[in-house]
């Protein structure tokens, strides 16, 4: 009975972790959650660019592989807005965040 329920045990463990068991939607869940985020920053322009680096990092975590590193991308890309003096992003971070953006548009659809 003991080892029966090892194994049952043990081969959940294997299939959470080899199966996609890292708690991440699926394509279709990740594109329909990003459509319904309303988040909206709030303070200075560096507080807001803060915040919207830390809330595509948390996305890029619970979202699909397949557009998880556009959207870490675009986290990485605000961090350095954040960091920077005026909290504004210059024109080719611009650029990049929307060539990202277009990007999940692809794969959404």
């Amino acid at each position: 009975m003991k080892r029966s329920l090892l194994a049952a045990a043990l081969a959940a463990t294997m299939l959470l972790t080899a199966c996609g068991g890292d708690g991440r939607m699926n394509l279709q869940d990740s594109c329909k959650y990003l459509t319904g985020d309303t988040f909206k920053p709030t303070g200075t322009q560096l507080q807001q660019a803060k915040q919207i680096a830390d809330h595509y990092a948390d996305i890029a975590k619970k979202v699909d592989p397949s557009i998880a590193g556009f959207i870490q991308s675009m986290a990485d890309l605000e961090k350095k807005v954040a960091d920077s003096a005026t909290g504004i992003a210059g024109p080719d971070q611009q650029k990049q965040i929307g060539d990202a953006l277009n990007s999940i548009g692809k794969v959404c659809g």
